[in-house]
Order: structure tokens, then sequence, then C-alpha cells
């Protein structure tokens, strides 16, 4: 979770600063927290006190009102329902991390991912991403190496995770759609070597910068285990202690 929440504070200079290389500098003082962040956070209180996924995004989102989030989000948390309103978008993937870590069997995983979903982004495409990103980080965590992990949700989700960073780099453009962010998120952690590679991988394409640079840092969180201290310094100075009090009660709970 910590490592989704570091690719947002991360990407989150570079989400319209767009830059196509790796070679950039990883937090400055406008290195922030964004809405990937909040409802990172809302998912994992949610789990941690076994509440509504729905209520929680929401009552996160209004206490955070200005984090970054989309139109059709922002009326959402305005409206007193919890009726979804058919996103398609690669929000509910960049909230999933939590349930990757925390279930312990893949049947709980998916459902749990579906559930978080279909609170906002019911869209089957939006549905199938965090599925895809909470199922690779379960099985990054249980040890899976990666090559098994690409088979796995190439064959569950009919995701096309073949292509490479650097053909993908030379014509991506901004694309905030689940189908067209988060396998590239994915494959910016196949390709990596290192947790610091990883979120390098997703800035460097030039995209949905903070989003997919949290998808990556999640999965690479799970499988490389250990992020850099620099890393977890820097994130938790940026962040409220009510996040960094559920973050800590999270990893005591469910260890890496």
């Amino acid at each position: 979770m910590l490592g989704a929440i570091i690719g947002d504070i991360v990407g989150s200079v570079y989400e319209r600063k767009r830059i196509k290389t790796k070679e950039f500098e990883l937090f400055s003082k406008a290195s922030k927290f964004t809405d990937d962040t909040v409802l990172t956070i809302a998912i994992a209180d949610a789990v941690l006190k076994k509440e509504n996924y729905c209520i929680k995004i929401k009552e996160y989102a209004r206490r955070y009102p200005n984090a970054g989030y989309g139109g059709l989000f922002r009326k959402w948390i305005k409206n007193s329902s919890l009726k979804p309103y058919g996103s398609y978008g690669n929000g509910s993937a960049m909230r999933v991390s939590p349930i990757g870590f925390a279930f312990k069997n893949e049947k709980e995983v998916l459902s749990n991912a579906r559930e978080s979903s279909n609170c906002t982004h019911n869209h089957p495409d939006a549905v199938k991403a965090a599925k895809a990103v909470a199922l690779a980080i379960y099985l990054a965590k249980k040890g899976i190496r990666k090559q098994a992990i690409k088979e796995t949700l190439s064959k569950k989700f009919e995701y096309n995770l073949d292509k490479k960073i650097a053909d993908i780099r030379k014509h991506y453009k901004f694309d905030s759609s689940a189908r067209g962010s988060v396998p590239e998120a994915i494959i910016c952690f196949l390709e990596s070597v290192s947790f610091e590679d990883a979120i390098r991988n997703a800035v460097s394409l030039g995209g949905d910068a903070d989003t997919q640079a949290c998808i990556a840092g999640a999965v690479a969180e799970a499988y490389y285990k250990n992020i850099p201290e620099y890393f977890i310094e820097e994130a938790r100075k940026r962040l409220p202690k009510e996040f960094l009090n559920i973050i800590d009660e999270f990893y005591r709970i469910f260890p890496i």
C-alpha cells in the first residue's frame, strides 16, 4: 500500500508536466499526495474496520475535497446516494492496493476488488482493472515470479502485457481510462529491476503519471518487499497524521 502512495507522490509533479525519460527528480517541494492516496487510505480503513467501501470512499473524499478528483467523482461525493456512475476510468484500480495486500486467497481478493470498484467505477473495464491490480499484488506478495504473474493476468483479463516500455513510450499520451492505462502500468512493474525502477518506468511513459506510478509502485512493493528508506521518509513527511496511523495499523495487521 505504501508503494502505491509513494508512486502517487512521485508522479504528482509529472501528471501535467509529462516527461519521456527515466531521469527525473523523485521528490521536490511540489511533490504531494493526490486523490490516489486519499482513496487508497479510504480502502485501507474500510478493510481494517470491516466497513462499507463506498461509505469510506465518500467519507474520505469529503474530508479531503481538494485532492484532484475527476468531475463525475466530485458530483458523486456531493450526492447522498451511493449508486455508481458507470466510470470506465482507472480510479478504482489506483485505490485497490490494500485489498491485494490484505486478503488471504484469490477469491476474496477478486470479490473485494469488484465490490470496491462498483462503488463508483462499475463499467466492466474498470472492474476488470481493479481486479487485475489487486490480483497482481496478491500474487507478487506470495512470491510468484513475474512471468507467472504476467501469464495469469494475460489469460484471466485478456491484457496484452507483451509490449515493451521503450515502444509504448514513443507514442503514448495521457489516458486515464482503465483499458488504456492499467495494462501499461502493470508492464512498468514487469519490466522493472527494483521498486524505484518501477516508479521511474511509470512516470517516463508521459501519461497519467501519478496513477500509473501508484499502480506500478503497489505491485512492485509486493514483489520486491523492501522499499528504500529514503522513499518512505519522503512520503511520510508529506502525509497527515491520520494517514500515517492507518498505514502503521495496516502493516501491523497485514505485514508483507
